[in-house]
């Protein structure tokens, strides 16, 4: 069934982006990601102009975001003062990430600009998240105990705070540079911010892994609403009914995530997402360096 994206002005099957819709709600209920850095690269490859793409992600990662949070809620597993914490820098790198996005946007670089950040990013945090995930995978298996974790220079700055739910007592300044990252990141490339934030929650902040995927939820939903809404007034590139349909799927997707999530180990659920961001890297820098099937190529023509 084909459906008209007035925004993105293209017709789109509507059974398709309800699959990606799903696809990604699995993925935020199980690793605690909003999983913009797939459902973005997916909107590119069924032709939607990535301005539309990563506007129209964010606002569906909100609604995703939600349904899976709830579920951690009941766990009681959600670092509220953690989150509020991220969620502050969040904003604040949102703003920052906007501005860029649309000064990229006049000069005619924000496609290349959006996926050059993906292939950086999700190579170097795919490739630290599955050697570190598999060492430790090694060590349960051999019936080693777990390595402690330990409090590292950035928990001993200044206004150290006590967060009871992850068992820290640490300063505020990590969390706030995180929330600003992931704030960038969520207005240039249409994510939540998971991938990074939660490799960057468990091994900089020290955060147990149970309580991680909740809080980065919590966090998440504020950012990508706040990122949604500078979108749309700025870049009016939020098409709705494109994302009426990614949501209703993701929605669905997020409970189904969140129980299988719960019946993993947590360097089982690492290495998953490790293998995941790694593939959605490989993907993208092969569009970038391969030759395209239809070349283009503009001619002047001959004067009259």
């Amino acid at each position: 069934m084909q459906i008209y994206l007035p925004i993105a002005e293209i017709s789109v099957n509507a059974f398709l982006l309800l699959g990606i819709g799903g696809l990604v709600g699995v993925l935020s209920g199980m690793f605690g990601v909003g999983g913009g850095f797939l459902i973005t690269p997916l909107l590119f490859l069924i032709g939607i102009p990535p301005p539309v793409a990563v506007a129209t992600s964010a606002n569906q990662i909100v609604a995703t975001s939600v349904s899976a949070l709830l579920v951690h809620v009941k766990r009681r597993s959600v670092d509220y003062r953690m989150g509020a914490i991220l969620r502050a820098g969040g904003l604040a790198g949102s703003t920052v990430g906007v501005g860029l996005f649309n000064a990229m946007k006049r000069w005619g670089q924000v496609d290349l600009l959006v996926e050059l950040c993906y292939v950086g990013l999700l190579g170097i945090t795919g490739a630290l998240m599955l050697a570190e995930s598999l060492r430790a995978l090694s060590r349960a298996r051999a019936g080693a105990a777990p390595r402690r974790r330990r409090h590292g220079w950035v928990q001993n700055l200044p206004l150290r705070m006590r967060f009871r739910v992850s068992g820290l007592y640490s300063s505020v300044f990590p969390p706030l540079g995180v929330g600003f990252l992931v704030g960038v990141l969520s207005a240039i490339m249409g994510v939540g911010g998971g991938f990074i934030m939660v490799p960057a929650m468990i091994y900089l902040l020290g955060i147990p892994t149970r309580v991680v995927i909740g809080t980065s939820l919590f966090q998440i939903i504020f950012t990508t609403a706040y990122t949604t809404m500078l979108h749309a007034t700025t870049n009016m590139t939020v098409d709705m009914v494109l994302a009426l349909l990614l949501i209703l799927g993701g929605v669905v997707g997020a409970q189904v995530g969140a129980v299988l999530g719960a019946r993993l180990r947590a360097e089982q659920l690492r290495i998953l997402l490790a293998l995941l961001v790694l593939a959605v890297c490989l993907q993208i820098a092969a569009g970038l360096v391969l030759r395209p099937s239809e070349l283009f190529s503009l001619e002047q023509g001959a004067p009259l």
